[in-house]
């Protein structure tokens, strides 16, 4: 137990920081020979093209929330230059999303939306993007710890990696309702809702639709979570991400259309086995008949292979809505 102590913050913090580029990945299943990242590289249409119109990024900041009190958060607003205000617009919301706005960062989600919207290859989209909460030190707000981030406590494990519907509720009673509080109209059909994230934010991502999937129904999952971090920290008392395929299994088939990546170089630890966790998805998925796509390449836990994707991913998913 107390080498369980000594090792979860050094995971924890490992895991809150996969949304951004410039991270250096936890230790995978065996020391790499080789930089296994390496080979995924960004495409055409993440890049910045003349000609395209250009979406606005607006940031924010929410003192506390109802749904998780005592925990402020960053988070922001993709308007792309289409949205005219005269028609609702869909709605992607993206968690850790700070890490995924970043003109030059690893994601750059911005630009990818700005060019496949105005190549017709996604509809007109408002991006949500939305920290995980943190209460600041009460004794020391303004200070900062040797590594350079903020003193005080992440809620980001409770927030994503629960198999419960506070999440959801949370983006559905209070996030939501700040977006359209500031006048921009947002789809209410499932079909014109999709959610993402990696790591944490990958699980949370599809347990969102999985608990509401009249609210939403597309999910992108870039090396998601699906293993038993709460069961482990809680000590049982909660439920695990890994307890998901049994879940899908025995359930009816819900109306979820997932996009899923995951590396063969990703997590082994207390907590699971990631490459096999997110196998027992898609196959999961599969033997129950969900549109899917999972796609299980080479890397670490790492953002570089669901970054390059992400233009694809959000293609196939928008498919049928224009």
């Amino acid at each position: 137990m107390s080498s369980l102590r000594t090792l979860l913050p050094c995971l924890l913090a490992g895991l809150a920081s996969v949304a951004s580029a410039q991270t250096a990945a936890p230790k995978a299943n065996a020391a790499p020979t080789k930089d296994w990242n390496a080979q995924y590289v960004l495409g055409p249409d993440s890049q910045e093209k003349a000609n395209v119109p250009k979406g606005a990024i607006i940031k924010f900041h929410l003192d506390d929330s109802k749904t998780f009190p005592g925990y402020g958060r960053d988070w922001a607003l993709y308007i792309p230059a289409q949205y005219d205000g005269k028609k609702e617009a869909c709605l992607m919301v993206f968690q850790d999303g700070m890490g995924y706005i970043g003109p030059k960062g690893n994601w750059r989600v911005s630009t990818v939306f700005d060019n496949l919207i105005a190549e017709g290859k996604m509809p007109v989209t408002i991006a949500l993007f939305i920290n995980p909460g943190f209460a600041p030190d009460k004794n020391n707000p303004t200070g900062k710890g040797k590594d350079g981030k903020p003193l005080g406590k992440s809620n980001r494990s409770f927030e994503y990696d629960n198999v419960t519907d506070k999440y959801v509720t949370f983006l559905l009673e209070e996030m939501i309702p700040l977006v359209e509080a500031k006048n921009y109209k947002i789809s209410k059909d499932p079909k014109r809702r999709a959610i993402g994230g990696a790591s944490s934010g990958g699980i949370c991502a599809f347990n969102v639709a999985w608990q509401r999937p009249d609210a939403f129904s597309k999910v992108f999952t870039t090396i998601g979570s699906f293993t038993n971090i709460r069961g482990v920290i809680s000590k049982g008392a909660e439920k695990g991400g890994n307890l998901f395929p049994q879940m899908i299994l025995e359930s009816p088939k819900k109306n979820i259309r997932v996009f899923s990546q995951d590396g063969t170089h990703d997590l082994t630890n207390e907590f699971g086995v990631w490459p096999e966790a997110n196998q027992k998805m898609a196959d999961a998925w599969k033997a129950k008949g969900y549109d899917y796509k999972f796609i299980m390449g080479e890397g670490t836990h790492n953002g570089r292979h669901g970054a390059q994707l992400l233009p694809e991913a959000m293609t196939w998913l928008w498919r049928d809505v224009r």
